[in-house]
């Protein structure tokens, strides 16, 4: 490494978000530019550590000692090859992904781990200013076809992939614009959408050809599919929202939060959305039920709608502030965290579970709770209900973010009959292919609601299987097999 004593003489840095006033204001991203030269510092803190974990915690098999050192060395460009080496979209991940490369940080074991995500963000920041961005079509075209389905960060990394390997690619999308959850499931202050605009661009250029407010299964049936397209990758995602079939759930002002989000997003966007169509928290009493990403994106959003009140509720316990026993390096780390839409405001709520909604004329206006304690019975967290700990919430706007059960199953599913696993995603093997002929698939649809970094890595792993059933091998990588991960495909 370039600076083998960086990691004990530079501490960690990261960038300074936007004062709270003006950040809950806008939908702007929240972060504040990263200097470079204290960028370069925090690469020169990665350790010449022998085995560099992060692969581990990386299902991309991101070099990233590699494109570290390089930044230090202020080589950008040769730090921008590495970086695309394994991941078609690092400032998708770079602003998204929760980095259990940085968990798995050798680093980490008694220290700060390197800022890992930051570099990444910056390296590819830096190649599209200067330019080094550029479209890659194939010099050769084979003349097959191959359907996506989906254009969230699965659908697109498959899409590029093909489309680079000389086959003709069309991605559907049943929404109105590109990107999945990156359009609509992400608020603008996490990612701007010029994000997702400019990679849709370049990939237009390299030849696929996207087809947005097309569903699939309705519009268009899994037969026409089938007849034209040499090949199909199911990526839709992990799309029905996990409900709360409790007393008063009927009542009005109770949501899902991908009902939500998309109005929101929507809206910056430019379209107009009348007041009676959308969902607003202004001046209202929110209950956001779920901890997790999602409910964080539904607390920043409230905060920015100008509520009166927010309260988070989370079944389990809090989170420890530093690793436990039984949650040792290198395993994701469970921790207290607080993003930028906890430190905004609200109120976070553990232990704690609904019992009903109550309401008046056909509307919400309190949650009725009891706090629990969770035991571990057989392996399996058992919620007991604590005596005398019940309580009512004001709320005139309820947010559901519990997280996602699996794949729509009517429609194209339902048409194409491909084999759903237990939890009911579809079923696939490590090729990614599915039980019915020239189907493959790919992301939160059949691994059940993932990580970004993950989505990509399966897109990337169906795109080479998918290239092998057309053509009979494949030199794209696949990153979920370990066998080529770290090979950019030229």
């Amino acid at each position: 490494m370039g600076k083998p004593t960086g990691f004990m003489e530079i501490p960690r840095e990261l960038p300074t978000r936007r004062p709270i006033p003006d950040r809950v204001n806008d939908y702007l991203e929240v972060y504040n530019p990263f200097a470079e030269d204290k960028l370069r510092a925090q690469g020169a803190r990665c350790m010449d550590c022998g085995i560099p974990f992060c692969h581990q915690g990386c299902p991309l098999g991101n070099l990233i000692p590699d494109w570290n050192d390089l930044v230090y060395r202020d080589q950008w460009r040769l730090a921008l090859e590495r970086l695309h080496a394994t991941n078609n979209f690092p400032e998708f991940t770079g602003k998204l992904c929760p980095a259990p490369c940085e968990a798995s940080c050798v680093l980490g074991i008694n220290s700060d781990p390197v800022t890992i995500k930051q570099v990444e963000a910056n390296i590819i920041e830096k190649a599209w200013a200067e330019g080094w961005v550029v479209p890659l079509p194939p010099k050769v075209r084979t003349g097959k076809t191959v359907a996506v389905v989906g254009s969230g960060p699965a659908g697109l990394a498959t899409a590029q992939q093909l489309a680079r390997a000389g086959h003709t690619v069309t991605v559907f999308e049943r929404d109105d614009r590109i990107g999945g959850l990156l359009r609509y499931g992400i608020p603008d202050f996490k990612m701007e959408k010029q994000h997702v605009d400019r990679r849709v661009a370049q990939m237009e250029a390299e030849g696929v050809i996207f087809r947005a407010g097309v569903n699939v299964g309705v519009e268009i049936t899994a037969e026409q599919l089938l007849a034209e397209f040499d090949a199909i990758c199911l990526c839709g995602g992990s799309t029905i929202g996990r409900d709360l079939p409790i007393e008063g759930r009927a009542l009005d002002g109770i949501h899902f939060a991908m009902t939500f989000l998309p109005l929101q997003n929507k809206r910056v966007a430019g379209d107009v959305i009348d007041d009676a169509n959308f969902i607003s928290a202004k001046g209202k009493d929110v209950i956001i039920i779920g901890g997790g990403d999602t409910g964080a994106d539904c607390l920043g959003t409230v905060h920015r709608h100008g509520c009166k009140s927010v309260h988070q509720f989370e079944i389990v316990p809090r989170p420890p502030d530093t690793r436990t026993p039984t949650n040792p390096w290198p395993q994701w780390s469970n921790v207290f965290r607080v993003s930028s839409a906890h430190e905004e405001g609200g109120s976070r709520e553990y232990a704690i579970n609904t019992k009903r909604f109550l309401g008046e004329n056909g509307r919400v206006t309190a949650l009725e709770t009891v706090r629990v304690e969770m035991k571990v019975e057989n392996g399996r967290p058992q919620f007991v209900e604590i005596p005398g700990s019940e309580k009512q919430y004001p709320a005139d706007l309820v947010l559901l973010a519990m997280g996602f059960v699996g794949p729509q199953r009517t429609g194209l599913l339902e048409q194409l009959g491909v084999e759903l696993d237990r939890m009911g995603n579809v079923k696939a093997g490590p090729d990614k292919r599915t039980s019915v002929d020239k189907v493959f698939t790919a992301g939160d649809m059949t691994r059940g609601q993932s990580l970004i970094v993950w989505a990509i890595a399966e897109g990337r792993q169906a795109a080479h299987s998918i290239d092998e059933y057309l053509m009979g091998e494949s030199l794209l990588p696949q990153p979920l097999e370990h066998g080529n991960s770290a090979r950019p495909f030229v």
